[in-house]
């Protein structure tokens, strides 16, 4: 697996988002994209998803070595996933069907699903700890669970390239590590490639290998985690000071005015 842009350039209006955007992620490695509100971080990621809404307005994204532009649908939805912030349950499917629908891609002109597809929906909920809810409306459930359930949803899928955006959302601690366990042996046990907008320093840090931080004014930075989430860059990229402290041999993101508020009520 291998994701390429050559200078890809997104812009709203007359902001630029990204500019001229060389990059490649491979199989294996698991990125954390950075940035402000509005800095472009869910622009870039449907434009890599190569969904219709986003056009770039120069460049290219290939996958495999292969333009976005000349993927088949069908053949697309086998090698990407993408998992957006927000989900909108409209109609009163049950949580399986929710979950079956990502295995579409793979029917290959029947309707019905397989036992395969079945296998793999099952073992994808039970992985997010959502077995027990397969025959309940997915519109009965709560937030934390509605997100559980759409992250079923893209590993059932089983694309080799997964698009996350915010995938924590509404999520409680001992979910977020989980899910966040997930994923990184998805990219070190299969070798998936993982690109995640996350506002969690932290969370995001624990299982990326690579970090790519959008400036909010077309520039960016790229590169290993440990080149690019320094004290400098973040604080930059951010807007607002952050230190990076120690706690044993666990490396912590913090913003300075949290460290002053947590001096002066302890």
């Amino acid at each position: 697996m291998k994701l390429q842009t050559k200078n890809l350039t997104l812009s709203v209006g007359k902001r630029s988002l990204v500019a001229n955007l060389n990059w490649q992620v491979n199989a294996g490695e698991c990125w954390c994209i950075i940035g402000r509100n509005g800095a472009g971080k869910t622009t870039l990621l449907r434009c890599l998803a190569g969904l219709f809404d986003v056009a770039a307005n120069a460049g290219e994204v290939l996958i495999n070595d292969r333009s976005l532009a000349k993927w088949p649908l069908t053949e697309l939805a086998k090698v990407r996933s993408y998992l957006p912030q927000g989900r909108n349950d409209a109609f009163a499917y049950r949580v399986i069907e929710s979950v079956l629908g990502a295995r579409h891609p793979y029917h290959d002109g029947h309707y019905w699903e397989s036992d395969q597809d079945l296998a793999a929906a099952y073992a994808a909920l039970t992985e997010l700890d959502v077995a027990d809810l397969a025959e309940r409306d997915v519109r009965s459930l709560s937030g934390g669970e509605r997100q559980r359930v759409a992250i079923a949803s893209l590993l059932a899928q089983d694309a080799q390239l997964m698009l996350l955006d915010e995938p924590t959302n509404a999520l409680d601690l001992a979910h977020q590590i989980s899910v966040m366990q997930t994923f990184s042996q998805r990219c070190k046990n299969q070798q998936k490639a993982l690109l995640m907008v996350s506002h969690d320093l932290n969370l995001a840090y624990s299982i990326a290998t690579h970090a790519l931080l959008l400036m909010g004014d077309g520039s960016w930075q790229a590169g290993t985690v440990l080149e690019i989430m320094t004290e400098a860059n973040l604080s930059q990229c951010l807007g607002h000071p952050i230190e990076m402290i120690w706690h044993g041999k666990q490396r912590l993101f913090l913003p300075v005015q949290a460290q002053l508020l947590a001096q002066t009520f302890n």
